[in-house]
């Protein structure tokens, strides 16, 4: 049995095609991600990924829609999008593939 810690990965994101991970792959990338309400990301988009983001607990504002806890959020290629948290919130994400580069601003 192996043990780590979230807290060793970058941004949350512990499998996929980068380093570190606890499994390297190009099939997907997981994370998990905390914010603190008012955190933001800017509007950016995928070329390749589509990306899955559940909402495990909070309020978020992605692309002027309220999503809570539990919701599923899915972004396809080439969809942009924002990311307020209106809350403290948990989020699980899931690209796939997994792509370095993969996130275009704007």
């Amino acid at each position: 049995m192996e043990n780590n810690n979230l807290n060793d990965f970058i941004k949350g994101w512990f499998i996929g095609d980068f380093k570190p991970t606890i499994l390297n792959t190009s099939d997907f990338e997981m994370a998990i991600k905390r914010y603190k309400a008012g955190d933001s990301e800017s509007i950016h988009h995928h070329k390749i990924a589509t990306e899955y983001t559940v909402i495990i607990e909070g309020e978020v504002m992605m692309n002027d829609s309220k999503y809570k806890t539990n919701d599923i959020i899915t972004i396809q290629p080439n969809e942009r999008t924002n990311f307020i948290c209106l809350t403290d919130v948990v989020t699980v994400v899931v690209k796939t593939p997994s792509v370095k580069n993969d996130k275009y601003n704007g």
